[in-house]
């Protein structure tokens, strides 16, 4: 099974576009991460939801999660309001799982060696070399294992 047999559109911003506007897309969309893309649709970075999360729970929760007990409802209520006026960049890990991207013919070994080895929820797929080819699709963990899971074998009796 080759990266083209795996692939499957997926959900990308851009960097500039309101850091609301990516997560409501990872939460409608259900996805790990986002795919960051430039003007030619060619992958750059790679925006997880957990990184999403780090942003928008305060540093001293972070810390000390059992701070968050104390924490009332309206104050929950009120966590995504940080995001406001924030852009995808601004929300880009410094490190963490960096962006994967793979060609057509990778195959399956080769693209679960480098999500496994960089920790990438996803790998972007791009046919063509260079910076301005365009992403084809992603391929996700899931999506991944899937493909290499062997068929369920019902119990007859």
């Amino acid at each position: 099974m080759r990266a083209r047999d795996l692939a499957a559109p997926y959900p990308t911003v851009h960097a500039d576009a309101p850091a609301v506007d990516a997560a409501r897309i990872l939460t409608e969309a259900g996805r790990p991460a986002l795919v960051v893309v430039d003007d030619h649709d060619h992958p750059t970075a790679i925006l997880p939801a957990s990184q999403v999360l780090r942003f928008v729970i305060p540093r001293y929760i972070q810390d000390d999660p059992a701070l968050a007990r104390v924490v009332d409802e309206e104050f929950a209520d009120h966590m995504c309001d940080s995001l406001a006026g924030k852009t995808v960049a601004e929300l880009l890990p410094r490190e963490g799982p960096k962006l994967v991207v793979v060609e057509p013919d990778d195959n399956v070994i080769e693209i679960a060696a480098l999500m496994a080895g960089n920790r990438s929820p996803l790998v972007a797929v791009v046919d063509g070399k260079g910076s301005k080819a365009p992403m084809m699709g992603a391929i996700t963990v899931a999506s991944l294992l899937s493909g290499l899971l062997p068929e369920r074998i019902t119990d007859p009796g």
